[in-house]
């Protein structure tokens, strides 16, 4: 028997590779596509973003050929150039990026002649083939970047001592992708270290086209990211190594670590991470007493992307201590990503370590909690999940009301929070989350 996907959290590869665009600086998307792709794209990353869509040129603002039965039958090529041509007419750009759906691809127009075309005329233009059936949004923010480190990026750019690229962090995916890139960002400027994180206000497109000056690649992610990081390796000779999201302490010290010894650079890192304990654990001081006082220990469970669910379930694990019983992944993985996420999370503490579960399926969870804690006869002496928490997308409030549990949403959908410069990366990050976690189970009291 077939399986499928309930209420899927993402959506195609077309999408993922349109929304990573809209946060590239000064780049222009132009879709070639069937009629309603656009709109489709932009209602479901408003849904699931965290109210985060539109701006210039994104939304229902982006331009497409939007090709019909006519260009389905004779071709679209024709049509993509025009609807080039009037893009760079009507928009203000310095990149422009070609995407195309699944009905162009199916019917194989040349987008790279059509782009070279424009680029012998000495336009900065790029295509990328990214057909919605190729996968889903967070493949699709490796084939666009993937495709700009290709056919944009400068080669041959001298080495850059002690710069880095950030990579992993998927732009709208991650509802908190901005603050999570800042927070990385002056993470690692406390070592010293140049960073490009390639999506927030700070940067620029001279940034990424000088990016394959780079003296490392840092992947924030054991499977977003790495197709793109492998490309500048291959291309630009950059190399790479992956680390869990930095949320709180400990994944922040490790990061540090790693980096400094990557690098080698000639900084006192156990310093620099005395100072960023010492300030975090002042902060965290005065909730000590009420904490244990107010029963804010909680058994967790996690329904989160690849990212979330391994960084939040160690960050509750190592820094919080609360006691996480079950992390539920929900991409599409193969046996290889699954046993090497299950080590991951199971190698650190295997006596505490929670049930690792690979389910697409939104619902699901609530059986595997059953399956732990099965309903027994009122016992004051049996085994329960109280006091719990859920941590997951806005899909698990639904789970956190049937065990009476509060709910904070952090994976993608997240429908039922608006979020602009927020982020979990860090020692700062690993309080915001505590104050956020905290407030929502005390809410209702």
């Amino acid at each position: 028997m077939s399986s499928y996907i309930e209420r899927p959290r993402y959506f195609c590869s077309l999408g993922g590779a349109l929304s990573t665009l809209e946060a590239l600086p000064e780049t222009i998307p132009i879709l070639h596509c069937a009629i309603g792709c656009a709109g489709s794209i932009a209602w479901a990353q408003n849904g699931g973003s965290a109210l985060q869509v539109g701006g210039y040129c994104g939304g229902l603002a982006v331009p497409s050929s939007n090709v019909e039965e006519n260009d389905v039958i004779f071709g679209g090529a024709s049509r993509l150039q025009e609807q080039v041509k009037t893009t760079l007419e009507l928009m203000d750009g310095r990149l422009y990026v070609i995407l195309t759906g699944c009905v162009t691809e199916i019917i194989g127009d040349d987008i790279h002649a059509v782009a070279s075309e424009f680029s012998d005329q000495g336009v900065d233009i790029v295509a990328a083939n990214t057909g919605g059936f190729k996968g889903n949004s967070y493949y699709g923010y490796d084939l666009v970047l993937s495709a700009i480190a290709q056919q944009y990026v400068k080669e041959g750019v001298p080495t850059k001592k002690g710069s880095v690229n950030i990579l992993g962090i998927v732009p709208y995916m991650d509802a908190f992708w901005r603050g999570n890139l800042t927070g990385v960002r002056r993470l690692l400027q406390k070592l010293g270290v140049e960073v490009n994180t390639f999506f927030t206000y700070e940067d620029t497109l001279d940034n990424v086209r000088n990016s394959s000056a780079a003296e490392l690649n840092i992947v924030l992610s054991d499977v977003y990211g790495l197709d793109t990081a492998k490309t500048y390796e291959e291309v630009h000779g950059v190399p790479y190594i992956t680390a869990t999201l930095p949320i709180g302490p400990t994944a922040s010290e490790e990061l540090l670590r790693d980096v400094a010894k990557t690098l080698r650079l000639d900084v006192d890192v156990e310093a620099v991470i005395r100072e960023e304990n010492l300030k975090y654990y002042k902060y965290l001081e005065p909730l000590a007493d009420v904490y244990n006082d107010a029963d804010l220990q909680k058994y967790a469970v996690i329904v989160a992307d690849v990212n979330y669910a391994v960084s939040i379930t160690r960050f509750l694990l190592d820094d919080l201590g609360w006691i996480p019983v079950i992390t539920q992944f929900t991409d599409v993985l193969v046996e290889e990503q699954k046993e090497q996420i299950t080590k991951k999370l199971t190698a650190a503490a295997p006596l505490q370590s929670p049930r690792v579960v690979f389910d697409t399926n939104a619902s699901e969870v609530i059986r595997y909690i059953n399956e732990l804690y099965p309903k027994r006869a009122p016992d004051k002496y049996a085994e329960t999940i109280a006091p719990a928490f859920v941590i997951g997308s806005s899909l698990e409030r639904s789970v956190a009301s049937k065990i009476g549990a509060p709910h904070l949403s952090v994976s993608f959908p997240v429908s039922n929070r608006a979020v602009l410069g927020r982020g979990y990366t860090g020692f700062d990050g690993g309080l915001v989350l505590i104050e956020d976690l905290l407030s929502s189970a005390v809410a209702a009291r």
